[in-house]
């Protein structure tokens, strides 16, 4: 384990590329962060999300994180939330959107590479969204390639691809446009 972060002392680990968009607080009895305004100031460069917070002082090529998310208001087909790896800029990162509703710029893996972001997976299966907690686990192992990522499932990947283009960076947690809490995440090097 490389990195661990339940909230109960705050959020200096993480740099929130829109501050004014998350807040610390307390969900179900436990501190979390959470994504406070679909609307975002950060504007990146070319079209990819709003909302990102980046784990600080970690740069990884091959690893697991794991956490807990809870979309905490409903807005339908693109109901989200996205995790973040490989960053090495605003414009090239890699990304999962975890969309309720697939299609090709929702639900899929995603690259931001100097353009607006474009679908590695042509995946067609749903998130199931609701109110609840939900477990993610991400995969990356650059040597082979593999992004996996699996909800609730531990065991099956929700969607899982080959792409070598990005082989280290930063690891973040956010949405594109939608509000979510996080808690309890976990990164382990491979």
């Amino acid at each position: 384990m490389v990195f661990s972060d339940d909230f109960e002392n705050g959020t200096e680990q993480w740099e929130m590329l829109d501050p004014k968009t998350w807040k610390h607080s307390k969900r179900d009895g436990s501190m979390s962060i959470e994504i406070t305004d679909r609307q975002s100031e950060y504007k990146p460069p070319v079209r990819s999300p709003l909302h990102v917070a980046l784990i600080k002082g970690l740069k990884l090529g091959s690893f697991e994180i794991t956490f807990r998310v809870k979309s905490t208001k409903d807005t339908g087909n693109h109901r989200d939330c996205c995790v973040f790896f490989n960053y090495q800029d605003d414009q090239h990162f890699y990304y999962v959107h975890l969309g309720a509703r697939p299609d090709p710029h929702s639900g899929q893996i995603m690259i931001v590479n100097e353009a607006p972001r474009l679908a590695l997976t042509t995946n067609e299966k749903t998130t199931p969204w609701d109110d609840q907690w939900h477990d993610v686990k991400l995969v990356r192992d650059v040597d082979t390639g593999e992004i996996s990522i699996y909800f609730d499932d531990m065991e099956s990947p929700h969607m899982s691809v080959i792409d070598k283009t990005f082989t280290d960076g930063r690891i973040g947690l956010g949405s594109f446009d939608d509000l979510n809490a996080f808690d309890n995440v976990v990164v382990k090097a491979k």
